[in-house]
């Protein structure tokens, strides 16, 4: 299942530290899904049509292939096992002319990234809490000579896994893993995480192992919740928020700024907020379960159900600094 993902490491001699340390847990995660098949998308990867189209487009809506390369009946398969694989949350994508409309509209968030950040020419990057893959793509469009994604969701791997059935690229990855199981090995050029640090309960240690993972002056790209305040403030919902259980620290900018320079980051600037919109976060019918517009207040739509303010997010880019 990950054969081309080890060929690649083999062949990229500043990833070989993963080489030595992932297929072991690959291949346990691999012993489990295919046990498990009879419950999860791995059987529906097998239906998937055979074919390799010639036609990809790798921006706003990443597009792979035409309607033109299946015969009708293959082309509703299509639809039909790809909608088994709810819920799409990041995309959007278009697969031989069939829209997927994801839940978020992440090529918006792309677009307030990309040009903020170092060129990604012949980088090596990971991608920290990858989900289904989307922004890997940009990556790659960017120029990046080596796009890794990491998430722990089975899911979103497998709607990675479909998507890369029909393009291959041995140089784009995602993986079934947490960042805690990647070697404390300064492999990557660039290190993005967005949307994960809210979701760790012990955030400080997540920074530093986002930090380990870089190369001396690599480049950290982060976007999370933050909330108004001075370099003393930091929320911790009483349960949920936005309806979110696994939601624990909400740092302001400048709380998040202080953590990031006790772990030895340097040249941190915060360089978008960004209030979420309904526009942005949606239900589609490729996600047809609670979002944003259940998650806020319906008489006052600047708060949550919970009555914290609505969601807020911040993209901070810090280099990796000298400091052990």
């Amino acid at each position: 299942m990950f054969a081309s993902f080890y060929r690649h490491l083999a062949n990229t001699p500043a990833l070989h530290e993963l080489l030595a340390h992932l297929p072991a847990q690959l291949q346990a995660w691999e012993r489990k899904v295919q046990a498990e098949s009879h419950k999860n998308p791995l059987r529906l990867l097998q239906h998937l049509p055979q074919v390799q189209p010639k036609h990809v487009d790798l921006g706003a809506t990443v597009s792979i292939g035409q309607a033109k390369d299946l015969s009708p009946d293959e082309h509703k398969r299509l639809e039909q096992l790809l909608l088994q694989m709810k819920p799409w949350r990041k995309g959007p994508y278009r697969l031989f002319d069939l829209f997927i409309d994801t839940e978020w509209r992440s090529d918006w968030k792309w677009e307030r990234v990309k040009p903020h950040i170092q060129p990604l020419n012949h980088r090596h990057v990971l991608d920290v809490g990858c989900g289904s893959g989307y922004h890997l793509w940009r990556m790659r469009e960017a120029g990046a000579t080596s796009v890794i994604g990491i998430d722990p969701f089975d899911l979103f791997v497998f709607q990675f896994m479909a998507l890369h059935h029909f393009h291959p690229d041995p140089a784009v990855h995602c993986l079934p893993l947490g960042i805690e199981h990647l070697p404390a090995a300064p492999c990557f050029d660039t290190v993005f995480s967005m949307g994960v640090l809210y979701h760790r309960k012990s955030p400080i240690d997540f920074l530093s192992q986002l930090r380990q993972c870089l190369q001396p002056q690599g480049e950290l790209v982060l976007e999370t919740l933050v909330v108004p305040g001075d370099e003393n403030v930091v929320w911790v919902p009483e349960d949920r928020y936005a309806r979110m259980r696994n939601v624990w620290f909400l740092p302001s900018v400048a709380a998040l700024t202080r953590w990031m320079q006790r772990v030895g980051f340097e040249a941190i600037r915060c360089v978008d907020l960004n209030r979420t919109t309904l526009q942005e976060q949606r239900r589609t019918p490729w996600m047809d379960y609670e979002s944003l517009a259940e998650c806020l207040d319906p008489e006052n739509p600047e708060r949550t159900v919970e009555g914290y303010p609505a969601p807020l997010r911040a993209t901070l880019i810090a280099q990796r600094g000298k400091k052990p």
